[in-house]
């Protein structure tokens, strides 16, 4: 029952209805959380427990993070477990992702702390004022961010929406997130400290390919579920997982 008067609910009702004709994707399910965002950027940070310059870099993470013009996410990787402190985090299929920006920049820059903003272009990760002028360089690249992402929740799914873009196609995937993740490191660099985890990926899926048409895709809710993800971010990438190229749209929204 809605907590508005009549006149309030018809008034709400219609807005809604202006929006959806007006955008053509946000769709309504029986129960909804819809979340129609237009972010500038995507900074994906690459960073380990066991790498003693990574700390600031996480801290700064978070900071995005509260940034809703941002889709920050943490990428844990795992080839320094080496040093003493094994990852508890850390995913393989992240430091593919990593080499293969390394690969598509045509260098093999591959460090940690380490940024990479829409998909373009590598900044250290502890550089906040690099990574923002990156940001804003990046945003005037042809179709950079460019593409509406909507997300909306209900009946136990998500229904990722996507814009017409002109002369643009690419990959949709979504990211299961974990807000905050603290972690006590015993051994290692970072050995003693508590440090905590800011939109920590814990599994990616691809969704689909995108022609440049507007569509829509379901994703079930235990498709993306695992212990402490209360997030989702879904973005829309130019190339393929071994040769991702720019940031087209994202969008991210909390999990019921």
């Amino acid at each position: 029952m809605s907590d508005l008067p009549e006149s309030k609910t018809a008034t709400a009702g219609a807005m809604v209805s202006r929006l959806s004709r007006t955008l053509g994707v946000c769709a309504i399910f029986t129960v909804v959380t819809p979340v129609c965002a237009d972010p500038r950027a995507v900074v994906e940070l690459f960073t380990s427990q066991g790498c003693s310059s990574c700390p600031p870099a996480d801290k700064i993470l978070g900071e995005l993070a509260q940034d809703k013009s941002v889709v920050a996410l943490s990428f844990p990787i795992d080839y320094w477990d080496y040093l003493g402190w094994k990852d508890t985090l850390a995913d393989s299929r992240f430091s593919a992702r990593q080499k293969a920006y390394s690969h598509m920049r045509g260098n093999r820059g591959v460090y940690t702390p380490q940024a990479v903003v829409n998909g373009t272009t590598d900044v250290l990760g502890s550089d906040r004022a690099g990574i923002e002028n990156a940001a804003n360089r990046t945003q005037n690249l042809d179709g950079v961010m460019s593409v509406l992402v909507t997300v909306t929740q209900g009946r136990g799914q998500i229904k990722v929406s996507v814009a017409e873009g002109s002369g643009k196609s690419g990959e949709i995937w979504i990211c299961a997130v974990s807000k905050q993740v603290p972690i006590t490191i015993s051994r290692g660099e970072n050995r003693g400290q508590q440090i905590t985890y800011h939109n920590v990926v814990r599994n990616v899926l691809k969704v689909g390919d995108w022609n440049g048409k507007a569509g829509s895709w379901t994703v079930p809710l235990e498709n993306i579920s695992r212990d402490g993800v209360d997030a989702a971010a879904v973005y829309i990438q130019d190339g393929n997982r071994d040769k991702p190229g720019p940031m087209l749209g994202a969008a991210f929204t909390s999990l019921n």
